[in-house]
């Protein structure tokens, strides 16, 4: 068993200029350096740690907590460095804790001792949260727009096929009879809803951690209303040690990206079977799709697996956040330096999902008369049997009843639903008034479906344009975001 002589002991390592060091005789150990090091992660919040740095420098100076000249040096030499962030000319080194004190530690080798006035009136508990929410508000836009280029494709798409007929599924199993466009938006109101969740948790966004210091505020005169304008907020937080301990904007928007990423898996899954020779709906292009390393023949939807599989990768992100926030006392506890990793992974992998959705979405090739074929499958019109019969006065459960025992006489005789004639119907239900071929004609069985939200050419076709108009105001409104300071 090793015991602590076993492991060695290390001199002071002052060159390693921690924040703290004051307080400490001996330098850190090397696996501790190694395990508690943020940066090969956290280096994704540089330019929002330095666009906070800047607007706290400025409140500084106009406060008169520090000299205007040193505010004035400070900002000119964080925007030197936001400018090389911006180019990824930056160099961060791996043996400083995390990119709060590569960014001060470059600023001082540009300005010099003037910088050790930047972190006045803050701690990193303040500054990561402040970080952390100026990226969400972002990652949440990008995924924003990332909702509307593929509804907007899926809306297209779903115009060229209004009148594409094909077997709508329960179980896996023909249903009844609906239209590719009315299908295709169906996925368009889901991720509408997704790109509301995430619309709605800028309300959760609106106000700036900063000032808060490291539980309960500074006795300096900080103006954080200053602050948190600059940043572009409505306000500074209401209580200090909510703003630092708090990771619920973090968790609902892994909470959203997860639900998006379920509907992504979803449109993905019919993507594989619809490709399927069994099923033979669309083909995929080859811009998106894969080969076979040993079968010649083989075109197989690599994209839309890998997009069904990553969902599961963003709900484990999310699972990861809430057991490490779960148990944790007020307030600030190291344990959140975990929030990082499982959010920006989410962001990225949501991201490039809806960039590799949209593009096969709309380049896929459907098969109109395969889908075709199967809709027509008269089985499918069973349930319009049924409602002729209560349109004639009969009870539902007493109409159901009586088209299953035609349903299972066709079966058993192997006949063609459409082909009996009336006096046939009339052996299971003499309210019968008509043949069924008649009574079971696709389009008049899609077309009288005209009530809202179903699947009727006109109704469709409304919601192809109330949808249009949706996404219409939904770029306005992320323009207008995106203007705001």
């Amino acid at each position: 068993m090793l015991k602590a002589r076993d492991f060695p002991r290390f001199a002071p390592d002052m060159s390693q200029d921690k924040p703290w060091g004051g307080r400490f005789q001996e330098g850190t150990d090397p696996t501790v350096e190694r395990f508690t090091a943020s940066i090969h992660f956290d280096r994704e919040l540089a330019r929002y740690d330095v666009r906070g740095s800047i607007a706290h420098a400025r409140m500084l100076g106009r406060s008169g907590v520090i000299p205007q000249a040193d505010a004035d040096a400070i900002v000119r030499g964080l925007e030197q460095l936001l400018g090389e962030i911006e180019a990824g000319t930056l160099a961060l080194d791996p043996r400083l804790e995390d990119v709060h004190m590569n960014i001060e530690t470059r600023l001082r080798e540009r300005i010099g001792a003037v910088a050790g006035r930047l972190h006045t009136g803050r701690s990193r508990n303040d500054q990561v949260a402040t970080d952390l929410a100026l990226y969400l508000r972002e990652a949440a836009a990008t995924v924003r727009h990332g909702l509307v280029d593929l509804r907007r494709v899926l809306v297209t798409r779903a115009r060229e096929h209004l009148d594409t007929v094909l077997p709508g599924y329960t179980h896996l199993q023909r249903a009844q009879p609906v239209r590719l466009a009315h299908h295709w938006l169906a996925f368009v109101e889901m991720l509408g809803r997704d790109a509301e969740r995430l619309a709605d948790l800028r309300k959760r966004l609106a106000r700036c951690p900063l000032g808060s210091g490291a539980i309960a505020g500074s006795t300096l005169p900080l103006d954080r209303d200053a602050t948190a304008r600059a940043l572009g907020f409505e306000g500074p937080t209401r209580n200090s040690m909510d703003a630092v301990a708090s990771r619920d904007a973090a968790l609902e928007f892994l909470a959203a990206a997860a639900i998006s990423m379920v509907h992504l898996s979803r449109l993905a899954e019919e993507l594989v079977l619809w490709s399927t020779a069994e099923f033979g709906f669309v083909e995929l292009s080859d811009a998106y799709s894969t080969g076979s390393s040993l079968m010649p023949q083989k075109k197989n939807p690599d994209v839309p697996e890998l997009v069904r599989g990553k969902a599961g990768r963003v709900i484990g992100d999310l699972v990861t956040l809430l057991t490490v926030v779960k148990g944790l006392p007020l307030t600030y506890n190291r344990d959140l330096q975990e929030d990082k990793e499982p959010l920006f992974d989410a962001a990225a992998t949501l991201r490039d999902s809806l960039a590799v959705m949209t593009g096969a979405v709309a380049t896929l090739r459907v098969r109109i008369d395969r889908m075709r074929a199967a809709a027509e499958d008269p089985m499918l019109l069973a349930t319009d049997l049924a409602e002729a019969l209560v349109r004639a006065g009969v009870p539902f459960r007493e109409a159901h009843e009586a088209v299953g025992k035609i349903v299972a006489h066709c079966l058993a005789k192997e006949i063609d639903l459409r082909a009996l004639g009336q006096r046939e119907l009339r052996a299971f239900h003499d309210a019968f008034a008509s043949d069924a071929n008649e009574l079971l004609a696709l389009e008049r069985a899609l077309e009288e479906r005209s009530m809202f939200g179903a699947t009727a050419r006109v109704r469709v076709a409304e919601a192809l344009d109330a949808a249009d108009r949706a996404l219409d105001a939904e770029c306005a409104l992320l323009d207008s975001e995106r203007e705001e300071p």
